[in-house]
């Protein structure tokens, strides 16, 4: 699983699980572009962790539902760095209401953040790595790529949406050497998450206590969160998987709380 000096782009990674995957891959000595809708996050990650080394990193802005400003963000990589390897299409938001009431601008931006933004960057990115003989792209999915939650219509869809994409980027970039995968996290104790809880529990008309051990954590094995580093240790196993064996295979990491 040797990523040294690999060029990486990890979108929506000033925090959260992008933030831990791009971590990762400094970690193992690679070139890791900070692709961020906010510059200044983005540059003040990559300087943290080029600070902590072996690797690099890069601030990159990028609002990943444009088309211009991927192109141009993927261009600045290949400028810097002179290819991509690994794509990580990461960049994600959570938006929870039932269907009757979800406002259709919302699903739209959920929709267009997801499925959109893994689109562009993966069509920005490909035909550098045809170029180069391969490369590997990653999505993050959910255990709501193989499931369905009351209230996620939007993020249910999309994430199910991942899978389609990545089992045709696997079918057309398999002769090129291009892998796409899939990974599918649980519930991760990031703000995104945390700031679902009350949401649910006023939604659901539960306690919040109710919503982590009965809605979140009620399908594990140990009542316990997916930790950030369960994630990049996977996110670390693909990128570096160089052959097409797994290609076009998803992974959940959940604790057993979906085993599909």
């Amino acid at each position: 699983m040797n990523l040294k000096d690999k060029v990486c782009i990890v979108t929506g990674a000033a925090g959260g699980i992008g933030r831990a995957i791009a971590a990762r891959y400094v970690a193992e000595g690679a070139k890791v572009a900070i692709a961020d809708l906010k510059a200044e996050d983005a540059v003040a990650t990559a300087k943290a962790l080029t600070e902590a080394g072996p690797g690099e990193a890069i601030g990159v802005t990028m609002d990943v539902t444009q088309e211009a400003a991927v192109n141009e963000g993927v261009a600045a990589v290949v400028e810097r760095f002179g290819r991509v390897d690994v794509l990580v299409a990461n960049a994600g938001i959570q938006i929870v209401h039932k269907v009757e009431e979800f406002p259709f601008e919302d699903w739209k931006r959920m929709l267009s953040i997801h499925l959109d933004g893994a689109f562009l960057t993966t069509k920005a990115c490909i035909p550098h790595m045809k170029a180069q003989g391969g490369g590997a792209v990653i999505y993050m999915g959910s255990v709501h790529s193989h499931e369905a939650s009351p209230l996620k219509s939007a993020y249910v869809t999309a994430k199910h949406g991942l899978l389609g994409l990545a089992r045709v980027v696997a079918k057309e970039g398999g002769a090129h050497g291009i892998r796409a995968n899939v990974i599918c996290p649980g519930f991760v104790r990031t703000p995104l998450v945390e700031k679902q809880i009350p949401e649910q529990a006023k939604t659901l008309g539960i306690s919040e206590e109710e919503v982590v051990n009965r809605v979140m954590l009620g399908n594990t094995v140990d009542t316990e969160f997916t930790t950030l580093e369960d994630v990049a240790e996977v996110a670390l196993f693909f990128a570096g998987f160089e052959t097409n064996a797994l290609t076009g295979q998803s992974l959940n990491v959940s604790h057993g709380w979906s085993m599909r």
